[in-house]
């Protein structure tokens, strides 16, 4: 009874005390977070900026770190396939449709959001809610603005990404709700919206810390970083508005290569180099630790029991390299096979790869290599295979693709066990951006090219690019560019083949041409067909040559490829539009 009278007055003084105090109603509850009480200090600004890096691995609907989905959709969702929408490589399996269908300009207005498409919106909301509550917190300016510069390096970069394809974009700067007007609005014209791109990434470049002291395996976007995705966007977009049309190329050319430049001369970053000609370019690509590489800027990093994927079993969708791809490949001297005394020609496989610049033996597997790279397995049988061999991995160009290839990440793991990571920024980038910049400038000096593109063929021990003696490939005179922009390109297309920048290349640069060139394989020539037993191919005579080659999509809904002015820019979805028609259609479509 006496401790039950305890009680009683205890609960009447509580009452008391909350008819007294009527604050003490408006206390914020204990058992939960609230927005109110979460931004506090530093550590709250960085856990919520690892919420937006979360959604970001949903790669299919933020494609700027752009690795590898986890699962089955690593089966599509890689960076590694992003080539097949252009002219590098082809697909070999009915999942990796779509990027067949772009490549042949046979793609419609899709019913709802596609792989890479108009969609990942929930991204920005997230960046804009932080943006509006970062000064919250009881630390210095000096370090809410580095969180602010992560979240604002990775809203110009999505929508940079989103400009690049679908031009208009709706540039949401605030967090919207569903009385917000911004929802019925019209898209943001596109010089608009990239002038609040460049502010975003001008703002990261100058704001994030030159290092997180993090050790950078992955850690988080730095300085570096900011600089190399500002210059990547400005360069797309002096481009684009140069061969396209657009007000002041100019100006966003010099953004490209005053950034680059800046990353070139005050970064802490170099060229993976050991000597090794024949290993050092693909070697670092091949590895599950890039940790200590002075190249490698930034990774996807995948660990067992934690984010796990499965590409390199999926490696075989993308069936192989072309025959466009493979011919760009300057011989030793330095020279086009087209001009190159050298060049043996394509009789057999492995004549292609005599005297060639050591990044082919480095991209495609010659067939003495497949020991070396354990190919398929170590299965021991010779390679290539074409399509209609027997047994192990089949290409259906001949040209089987190594640059990216690891065994060591297949050999005894079960399904979605292969940590394989993705690089998504490395400064051989910086160094073509850099030059291609100042040659669209007409600025370019043999100074630029030595510190940029030489140093690239320093690496595999080819001829120095040099401004006085630049190679004429016949095959390019109709290109309406320059011999040097032209050799410059060549190197992006080589160094960058299977890193996901070809088809924004060859957009930016009003190439859509060379997507009506039907990919080719290797020469099917008598000698071939005795070669390949079984072997199930259809064939084209080259325009050029008159030879047959494997055709690989004749008797396909993809033969015949066709490209038109409006696939410069993709569709918007039709759900898209009916949700708010003042969104608007792009040309043509």
């Amino acid at each position: 009874m006496k401790n039950n009278n305890i009680k009683y007055i205890l609960s009447f003084c509580v009452l008391m005390l909350m008819s007294c105090n009527d604050s003490f109603l408006d206390r914020q509850p204990l058992d939960r977070i609230t927005n109110d009480t979460f931004w506090n200090t530093e550590n709250d600004l960085a856990v919520y900026n690892n919420s937006i890096y979360d959604l970001a691995r949903n790669d299919e609907f933020v494609p700027i770190l752009h690795g590898h989905r986890d699962g089955f959709n690593s089966l599509f969702a890689s960076y590694y396939f992003q080539d097949e929408f252009a002219d590098n490589m082809v697909g070999g399996h009915p999942r990796h449709v779509r990027f067949m269908q772009v490549q042949a300009g046979k793609h419609n207005v899709p019913v709802s959001p596609e792989w890479f498409g108009y969609q990942g919106w929930n991204f920005v909301r997230a960046i804009n809610v932080g943006l509006a509550n970062y000064d919250k917190a009881k630390v210095s300016q000096a370090i809410k603005d580095k969180y602010i510069g992560e979240a604002r390096l990775l809203r110009g970069w999505f929508y940079g990404e989103k400009v690049s394809k679908f031009g208009d974009v709706p540039f949401v700067e605030t967090e919207l709700t569903t009385e917000s007007d911004e929802l019925y609005a019209a898209r943001t014209p596109r010089e608009e919206a990239m002038e609040k791109v460049l502010a975003d990434l001008t703002f990261a470049s100058e704001k994030l810390p030159a290092s997180w002291g993090d050790g950078n395996d992955p850690g988080r976007l730095n300085k570096w970083c900011a600089l190399l995705v500002k210059a990547r966007i400005c360069l797309f977009e002096g481009t684009w508005r140069k061969y396209h049309g657009g007000s002041n190329p100019e100006k966003w050319l010099e953004e490209a290569a005053k950034a680059s430049q800046e990353l070139m001369d005050k970064g802490p970053y170099k060229l993976y180099s050991t000597g090794d000609f024949k290993n050092d370019y693909n070697a670092y690509h091949r590895v599950l630790s890039t940790a200590g590489n002075p190249e490698v800027m930034y990774i996807r990093k995948y660990k067992l029991g934690v984010f796990t994927n499965h590409v390199q079993s999926y490696f075989e969708y993308a069936a192989g390299a072309t025959k466009s791809m493979v011919e760009d490949y300057l011989c030793t001297d330095g020279k086009p096979i087209s001009t190159s005394p050298l060049y043996k020609g394509d009789g057999s496989i492995e004549d292609v790869f005599e005297n060639r610049d050591p990044r082919l033996r480095q991209t495609v597997l010659h067939p003495a290599d497949a020991a070396k790279y354990k190919y398929h397995l170590a299965d021991g049988r010779s390679y290539p295979r074409i399509t209609g061999m027997a047994g192990g991995r089949i290409s259906n160009t001949g040209y089987h693709i190594i640059k990216h290839y690891n065994a060591d990440d297949m050999i005894g793991k079960a399904y979605n066990t292969a940590e394989m990571p993705a690089i998504i920024l490395r400064f051989g980038e910086a160094l073509l951006i850099y030059a291609e910049a100042k040659a669209e400038l007409g600025t370019i000096s043999q100074a630029d090219l030595d510190k940029s593109i030489n140093l690239l063929r320093d690496r595999v021990g080819m001829p120095h690019l040099e401004m006085d003696n630049v190679p004429v490939d016949p095959r390019y005179v109709n290109d309406g560019v320059s011999p040097l922009i032209v050799e410059i390109r060549r190197e992006r297309r080589v160094e960058l083949f299977m890193e996901a920048r070809r088809y924004e290349d060859i957009r930016r640069w009003k190439q859509g041409k060379k997507l009506t060139v039907p990919p080719m394989g290797i020469l099917w020539d008598d000698a071939a067909k005795a070669r390949y037993p079984g072997a199930k191919v259809v064939t084209i005579n080259d325009p050029e040559s008159g030879k047959p080659y494997i055709y690989v999509y004749a008797n396909t809904d993809f033969a015949n490829p066709v490209f038109e002015d409006k696939h410069y820019l993709w569709p918007i979805p039709l759900n898209v539009l009916a949700q708010n028609p003042k969104i608007g259609q792009n040309p043509g479509w």
